[in-house]
Parts: structure tokens; C-alpha cells; sequence
């Protein structure tokens, strides 16, 4: 275990608090040549699980589909602690670090909630908008189910 989470983890509310309201994270998969592939996305957490969207063609896609194992995170820098030398400067920050597996989603009244989920969270006024059949079913909704959840922070 890093020092620092030996003295500094995030509590499962905390980590929860996170996952609901950190506006960006980051999916690691795996190309086919085992490179790891990074892409900073729009998510929501919702029952448990992490959904992303996007267009249903791509790389990220590719990489779920060829190897369900991923990894997420998600990083919010508040600021420094200064100090008057350059080594002792400190950020102050919240990280989670999450492994888990993924896999598109099929089922189409699942996709429609959790792109509400979506709405609810990015774009709250438009709460309770129908969405378009046809957008639910062209776009692509990734799941994540997540097997281990690390968070630190540093105040």
C-alpha cells in the first residue's frame, strides 16, 4: 500500500460524494497491441456503477469490446500549500483510482436512464426532457462495474 494511503483514504461516503458530483474521469482500456489507451469523459455514477456515453464507433469501443478489463479515475486538484521552498510546495487534492470491468449496453430502457442520469447531472434544466428514441438507441452507453475503489486526499 502507498504511505499516503495509509494515513490519508478516503472514507466509502467520501469516495460516493466523488463519483457523484466529479465532473470528469478518466477510462484506461487496452488496444489490441496491449497499449493502455486514456480518455477523460462525461460520466454518471448510478446504482453502483459508472456509465459513460459516446458514439458507438471508436477506440474506446474497440478496446471494451476486445478486453472488458479498465481502469477509471478521477482527480480534483483544490489547490497548493506553499512553502517557502519548492520541494516542501504541496497540492491539495481528492483521487480515486477504480479497476473494473466494462461492457456496452444493450438493453435499451437501461441506456435511456442512465443517459437521464446524465442530463440530470450535466444539463439539470432540461430534467424530465424526453429523450429521442432514435438518440437513445444511437448512442453508446459503456458500463462499468467496479471491482476495487481506492481514494486519497491531501489537505
Amino acid at each position: 500500500m502507498q504511505n499516503r494511503m495509509k494515513t490519508h483514504q478516503l472514507e466509502k461516503e467520501q469516495i460516493e460524494e466523488i463519483l457523484i458530483k466529479a465532473p470528469v474521469g478518466n477510462i484506461a482500456t487496452i488496444d489490441k497491441d496491449g497499449f493502455p489507451y486514456v480518455l477523460p469523459m462525461h460520466f454518471a455514477y448510478y446504482d453502483d456503477k459508472i456509465y459513460l456515453h459516446g458514439l458507438p464507433k471508436g477506440k474506446k469501443i474497440d478496446h471494451v469490446l476486445a478486453n472488458e478489463k479498465v481502469c477509471f479515475g478521477i482527480y480534483d486538484m483544490k489547490g497548493f500549500i506553499l512553502d517557502e521552498a519548492p520541494c516542501d510546495t504541496n497540492t491539495v487534492y481528492e483521487s480515486l483510482v477504480i479497476t473494473g470491468t466494462a461492457k456496452v449496453v444493450e438493453d435499451v430502457l437501461l441506456k435511456e436512464t442512465v443517459l437521464n442520469k446524465i442530463v440530470e447531472k450535466y444539463t439539470p434544466s432540461l430534467t424530465g426532457s424526453k429523450l429521442p428514441n432514435n438518440m437513445v438507441c444511437g448512442t453508446a452507453v459503456i458500463e462499468i462495474t467496479i471491482l476495487k475503489c481506492t481514494g486519497k486526499y491531501y489537505k
